[in-house]
């Protein structure tokens, strides 16, 4: 037999016998109710088909139990996994996450911060869009509500948390293991449209120089619009391919994804990325993409801790909703990369 609909708290209070004070007490925190209330609640709602609305009972809380999160792209597998990991930090604390994707646009990036600033989420948590992103979007989040970057930081932006990838070492750590099983990496590097590319090239031109080698780096302007990651790489590589430069060269790319482009140059010249064990081309990323181990080669890599960093970032946007920490105590968090050692260098 199927169960009655019942579409508002009006029709429930009358269903099941209950006051709809008590009803609202009980969906925005049932310890707050009396225990003969709770079970003739719980034993109303398994007779009727109902279901509370998530948003009317949360709006008079002081907290809404909602986190924000902003990330700059849905087709890349990396921020899937962040996603995720932020997601799952979320919930074992008891929050909803609510996702808005920034989708490589500054304007779509601002009204999604004012969004979550109607909705009136106790925190958020963002990847910027890096370069394109309007910074006192990020300022205005500050000084609204307790708040994060993650991933990628905004260098101009002071006072504002953030956790990511510690670039020096991880960019380092890969510049030195290509330095020490052939010849000195060139750096394929990618438009700037995240910090993030901007601060391994420049960790890689530090290492090189520290190693007593010439910093080489490529493909630093954009080859063809729109193309900033495997379109990118397959570019770049193309065309010095094509004019038989750096066929025999270590390349270390900005990211996987540039990594996987150059992964498709080289097949297309009939070249064969760690074939040889001494001298030859040799390809690697950073990131540890999660198709890294299924490219072919299987793709040598940095891995980001990006369970750690979605841990790491739920943990301090959390320290402040407690205000375990002053709002203006700024803290950084970088992690370690891992060497991810495979076929293609």
């Amino acid at each position: 037999m199927a169960k009655p609909e019942i579409h508002t708290m009006e029709e429930l209070s009358a269903a099941i016998g209950v006051s709809r004070p008590t009803l609202s007490r009980y969906f925005q925190d049932p310890s707050k109710v009396s225990r003969s209330s709770v079970e003739r609640i719980r034993s109303g709602l398994e007779r009727v088909d109902y279901i509370p609305n998530f948003f009317a009972t949360r709006m008079n809380r002081k907290s809404t139990g909602m986190i924000g999160v902003i990330i700059p792209y849905l087709n890349d597998l990396f921020f899937t996994r962040l996603l995720e990991s932020i997601e799952r930090a979320a919930m074992r604390a008891g929050f909803t996450v609510i996702t808005q994707c920034s989708h490589s646009d500054r304007e779509i990036e601002a009204r999604a911060a004012e969004t979550f600033l109607s909705m009136n989420v106790d925190g958020a948590v963002v990847a910027p869009l890096g370069n394109l992103s309007d910074l006192k979007v990020y300022e205005r989040l500050n000084e609204r509500l307790p708040f994060v970057l993650m991933d990628s930081r905004p260098t101009p932006l002071s006072g504002v948390d953030f956790v990511g990838t510690d670039h020096v070492q991880s960019t380092g750590i890969i510049t030195e293991y290509l330095n020490r099983v052939g010849t000195p990496p060139v750096f394929l590097a990618m438009p700037r449209v995240n910090f993030n590319a901007y601060e391994r090239e420049m960790a890689y031109i530090t290492k090189m120089e520290e190693l007593g080698h010439e910093p080489i780096v490529i493909g630093a302007d954009v080859v063809e619009k729109g193309s900033y990651f495997e379109g990118h790489g397959l570019a770049v590589l193309n065309d010095h391919f094509s004019k038989g430069e750096f066929t025999a060269s270590s390349i270390l790319c900005a990211n996987d994804r540039v990594a996987i482009g150059a992964l498709r140059a080289a097949a297309h010249h009939g070249l064969q990325p760690g074939a040889m064990r001494q001298g030859g081309l040799r390809i690697a990323g950073h990131d540890d993409y999660p198709l890294c181990p299924f490219t072919v080669p299987t793709l040598t890599t940095v891995a980001q801790d990006v369970g750690a960093i979605g841990q790491a970032a739920m943990d301090r946007l959390i320290e402040k909703l407690r205000a375990e920490n002053s709002q203006g105590n700024q803290t950084v968090q970088l992690m370690n990369g891992i060497l991810k050692i495979r076929e293609s260098a």
